[in-house]
This record gives C-alpha cells, sequence and structure tokens, in this order.
C-alpha cells in the first residue's frame, strides 16, 4: 500500500493504489436487534429503499462507501451488517469474482429454504469458483445460445396475445372507469413466452392451465417475501408476517410438483442433451438437479426478470409522451417488414433510438436492485473520493440505482434520456457509458461465461425489450397509460391505445374505454 507524508508533519497518509486516501468507512450497525429492526422499517416504509440510503450518505457528508444494515434483519438474517458501495466506481467490486464471493448472496442477508428447490441449490446461489456452478453454467449458456432465433417469434405470439386483451377489455364498458392494467397480463402471457423461447413444446397455461402463472407467481413469493413491501396492510401486519419468519414451503409444494412436472416433459430433451454433452472430466450434473435449475431460471431468472422489466420498459414510453413515440415509430417503420410478419432480432439491431431507450430503462430501473459478495480477502474499494478497507469475510452489498445513475458517470444521471446511448459523439463514449450498464452483474460490453457471475440470459432480455418497443410501435402511432409506482414494479394501466393506420386492424383508430 502507498503512503506519503501529509503536510509538513510527521504523520503518513495512508493511500490506496490509486492514490486516495483511505479512511474509515463511516457509519454503524447501532445496538444488536433494534437497530436492525428500526433500519427495516427506515427502508421499507417510512423512507423507502433510495431515501434509506441518500439520507445515510448526507449525514456522512457524502461517503458513498458506509456500513448500514440491511433488511430483513431480525429475526430471518443471520447477520443483516453490510458495507454498502453507493457510487458507479465502488460497486465495481461487486463485478470482480477475484475480489468477492458469491455464495449464497443471491438474496442477501437471508438464504431461502432448499425445500423450495427440490433440495438443490440453485446455480444463481453457486460462487463462480465452485465446480458446480461450471458445470450448470454451461448448459444453461449452451441453451440461451441454442434458442436464441425462437425468441424473436415466441415474443411476437405473447405480445399479439397480451394487447389483443388489452385491446378487448379497453373496449369494454369495465374498463370505462379506470383504464386497463398491463401487469396482469404481462403476468400470463410472459410464462408462456419463456417457456417458448427456452423449450417450446405446449406453454404452462395449457399444460397446467389458467392458473399456471399464478404458481409461479406463488413459489417466487414465498422465494422473496421477506424483500416485499406494501403487499399487505397495515403494514404492522406485512411486517410481522412476511418479514419477521419464513413462509413454511409445504404450503407452496403441490404448485411446485405441478411446475416441476411440467418441466421434466417440456425440458426433456435439454435434459437428454445434457447427459450425452456432459464433459467427462468434469463435475456432472444429476438430471434432477439440472430439472430444478431449469425451472429456477425459467421462473425466477427470465419470467421473473421479465415481469419487472417490461412494465418499467412501458412506464418510460408513457412518461415520454407522443413526441418520441412519432421519433420511434418512424423508426421502427422504416425497418421492419409489412405486418403479419415477425420482427427480427436483425430488425431491431438496426435501430439506434430503439437500443437507446432499452438500455436507458436498464440503466435507470435495473430488473434486480442489488448485490451482495462477501469479501475473499481484506481489500480495499474506491469510491470516486477516498478508499476504504474492507475486511475478508465482511458482506459487500450495491444498491444498484444509485451506482447506474451517478452523475460523476452520466450527465443528468438521475433523469430519463431515451437517446443517451444513440447521440454519443463515438462508439469509444457509447462503450465507456455502457461499462456502467451492470444490471446483468456485470458490464453491458461483457460476456457470461462459465466462470463469471454475469447473466447468462442477458443478451435474450435486452432483445425483449426492444422487441418490445418495436411491436407496440409497429402496431400503435401512440399510447396514454397511468403510472403508479410500487416496490417491485410499476404498475402500468392504459386508457387509450392508438392504432398504427398500417395495421391490421382499423385505420389510426383510437382504442379507449
Amino acid at each position: 500500500m502507498a503512503s506519503k507524508r501529509a503536510n509538513a508533519g510527521d504523520e503518513q497518509q495512508k493511500l490506496s493504489p490509486s492514490g486516495l486516501p483511505v479512511r474509515e468507512i463511516p457509519g454503524s450497525y447501532g445496538v444488536p436487534f433494534f437497530s436492525p429492526l428500526r433500519d427495516r422499517l427506515d427502508y421499507f416504509y417510512f423512507q423507502g429503499a433510495e431515501e434509506y440510503f441518500r439520507s445515510r450518505i448526507a449525514k456522512h457528508g457524502g461517503a458513498t462507501v458506509l456500513r448500514v444494515n440491511m433488511p430483513p434483519g431480525p429475526l430471518l438474517s443471520g447477520d443483516p451488517r453490510v458495507v454498502a458501495v453507493l457510487d458507479a466506481r465502488s460497486f465495481r467490486v461487486l463485478l470482480d469474482d477475484s475480489r468477492v464471493d458469491k455464495d449464497g448472496t443471491l438474496d442477501g442477508t437471508y438464504m431461502p429454504s432448499l425445500a423450495l428447490f427440490g433440495g438443490h441449490r440453485p446455480l444463481a446461489f453457486l460462487d463462480g469458483a465452485d465446480p458446480r456452478h461450471a458445470a450448470l453454467k454451461r448448459v444453461v449458456i449452451r441453451l440461451a445460445a441454442e434458442r436464441m432465433h425462437h425468441v424473436a417469434p415466441a415474443f411476437a405470439a405473447a405480445f399479439t396475445a397480451t394487447f389483443d386483451a388489452v385491446e378487448a377489455e379497453l373496449a369494454g364498458a369495465s374498463a370505462a372507469a379506470s383504464g386497463v392494467e398491463f401487469n396482469k397480463h404481462n403476468m400470463r402471457h410472459m410464462l408462456d413466452f419463456t417457456c417458448a423461447a427456452l423449450f417450446g413444446g405446449r406453454p404452462p397455461s395449457k399444460a397446467i392451465g389458467d392458473g399456471a402463472a399464478a404458481k409461479a407467481y406463488k413459489w417466487l413469493a414465498f422465494q422473496l417475501h421477506p424483500l416485499a413491501s406494501k403487499a399487505i396492510r397495515p403494514w404492522l401486519l406485512e411486517d410481522l408476517l412476511l418479514h419477521t419468519f419464513r413462509l413454511p414451503p409445504f404450503l407452496v409444494r403441490r404448485d411446485y410438483a405441478d411446475l416441476t412436472a411440467y418441466f421434466a416433459d417440456v425440458a426433456a430433451g435439454v435434459l437428454d442433451d445434457a447427459e450425452k454433452n456432459a464433459d467427462p472430466g468434469g463435475a456432472a450434473v444429476p438430471r434432477d438437479e439440472l430439472l430444478h435449475n431449469l425451472i429456477f431460471l425459467a421462473i425466477f431468472n427470465a419470467y421473473g426478470g421479465y415481469k419487472i422489466f417490461l412494465p418499467h420498459v412501458v412506464k418510460w414510453l408513457a412518461r415520454c409522451g407522443p413526441e418520441l413515440h412519432a421519433r420511434l415509430a418512424t423508426e421502427v417503420r422504416a425497418v421492419v417488414p409489412p405486418p403479419g410478419t415477425t420482427i427480427t432480432l436483425s430488425d431491431v439491431e438496426k435501430m439506434p433510438l430503439v437500443k437507446s431507450f432499452v438500455w436507458e430503462t436498464l440503466r435507470m430501473n435495473p430488473p434486480v436492485e442489488f448485490q451482495y459478495g462477501r469479501a475473499r480477502r481484506d481489500t480495499v474499494v474506491e469510491s470516486h473520493d477516498a478508499a476504504y478497507e474492507v475486511k475478508k469475510g465482511e458482506m459487500v452489498f450495491g444498491y444498484q440505482p444509485l451506482a447506474t445513475r451517478d452523475e460523476r458517470v452520466f450527465q443528468r444521471g438521475r433523469e430519463f434520456v431515451p437517446d443517451r446511448f444513440a447521440v454519443c459523439s463515438d462508439d469509444d463514449e457509447r462503450r465507456r457509458m455502457l461499462e456502467h450498464v451492470v444490471w446483468s452483474n456485470g458490464p453491458e460490453t461483457g460476456a457470461a461465461a462459465e466462470g463469471n457471475k454475469q447473466c447468462p440470459g442477458k443478451d435474450a432480455v435486452v432483445a425483449v425489450g426492444r422487441l418490445m418497443v418495436a411491436e407496440l410501435f409497429r402496431r400503435y402511432d401512440t399510447f396514454v397509460a397511468s403510472v403508479e409506482e410500487s416496490p417491485v414494479e410499476p404498475v402500468v394501466t392504459f386508457t387509450s391505445l392508438t392504432r398504427a393506420a398500417s395495421s391490421a386492424v382499423g385505420h389510426g383508430s383510437v382504442v379507449k374505454p
């Protein structure tokens, strides 16, 4: 560690390798049990997540590396104490697999019961250095690559089903007062899309029935309830029910059994291929373990991600209004084929404004807002203005929206700028910014590999966002929707949809209550 003489005195000021002063990490964990409990209430109810962190940054003179307690705390967390990294530069430590161990840290300071996963620990909970991580991720990366060409046609079918249903409901008298909620239709049809894109075969809504999406959502809720908020009123009851004790896994056992039976059938080809292509010298993954990993991939990673991400896409489109809608419609219609044919991934690659809009959505609202990792060794974490020593074994936490909206990296970083990545002066400038779009547990310029923790579905998620925008503005000229922010995803309610003149139904017709 470098050092130099401070002022003209005899004291030595410790410096980081980059020449930043090494300081003690500010903040305190307070009184055991009581302080973490109070912090949980601040995080969920009294302040909200972003204000929880911003208020503590302000309290400590603008420092963006802090000691804080993270929910759920008592009695679910073994240890709620974390070192929070809250700017773009310090957040990078969580993307460095040589410095942080991510074993069991997906959900932060608590670990869901393995009974929810057939007794197996899913890939997302394994550290990149674990041999089983490489064996499982190899299968997932291969699956994502082989099925990528199914994404566009499967999404087109789901989009059509979603917006046919939205239009039908919007035209009915029952929607006259309040419009039509996008989220409930997205929730249903995205599960069918996810399974069609990954595996083909009968969709869950046909094989399991209309309750398939509800079963999947219930299973997700049993994993993530310690991080949920404003789902039950009054909040005191919610805090007692969701944040204090684990919901018993047996309550979702039958639903998970139905999902397991479905995936055992629809993913049989993937399971067979994995057995045939297993590396003789590597760690073999038993068929049952791989099956439960594919369920987690399809429902938690893919479906859960789209359930959150696509409402944010529509939210920002609604807020940007008709002027941006016209620009997007012009770009889309200059590239895409006539109605009745499928928009391809190569089509959306030719749409710079569409691409920029989706990257900006991922920058402003990453589908997973937090990252965790445990320090592998004593290490120095650098923020923009100072450096801090983190001890081996300490839990490091990053609140991603603060990192990806960092105004030291992004001009007007707290604003949504739809053409931010389209109007860059050159490719190097765009690449520099994309290095800090890290929603996939890695930079947008990076790629998933067997030994890293970057999302193997990164390219598919970006493609789906682009397809969503392109399909919307091939079908519609503009739309109006209200947005209600909620802790997990925004609730988007359409109040009118204006059909494009060239679309199959109507000529510039307005669908509204």
